[in-house]
């Protein structure tokens, strides 16, 4: 995601925020801060979220879709493809779905957060793709 100079692109989330999902028009979605949408805020992966009800996304062809779950991990995928969003949300079922298809305005908050990693490949893991482009 192509972060703005306003945006919180290193601070990440803390335990019980709430964040909506955002489209930031430019050609992607994320996380925000419902008091400020044109803040997004940055999540690491192995972050837990709660959602207030099942999320909703768009298929293939942007048929809408709905995951049924309300619970979520963020992950990034696909790391070392450049040019793409790697931004995703992974259910309980083991369904992968990019924020950039989540419906705009779905509400969500921090359940826990990743812990500290204890070895170079989970510290990996654990770091994230600045931006597509």
């Amino acid at each position: 995601m192509r972060l703005q100079p306003a945006q919180r692109a290193n601070t990440p989330s803390q335990m019980g925020e709430k964040l909506v999902t955002h489209d930031f028009r430019t050609g992607t979605r994320g996380f925000a801060a419902p008091e400020d949408c044109s803040m997004a805020v940055c999540i690491l992966p192995g972050t837990e979220l709660a959602f207030e009800r099942s999320v909703k996304y768009h298929a293939t062809l942007m048929f809408p879709a709905d995951t049924g779950h309300t619970v979520a991990i963020f992950r990034q995928i696909n790391k070392g493809v450049p040019h793409t969003n790697h931004d995703a949300l992974e259910f309980p079922d083991g369904k992968i779905v990019l924020l950039t298809r989540l419906y705009e305005g779905q509400n969500a908050t921090v359940l826990t957060l990743p812990s500290l990693p204890k070895t170079a490949a989970e510290a990996e893991t654990q770091e994230r793709v600045a931006y597509v482009g």
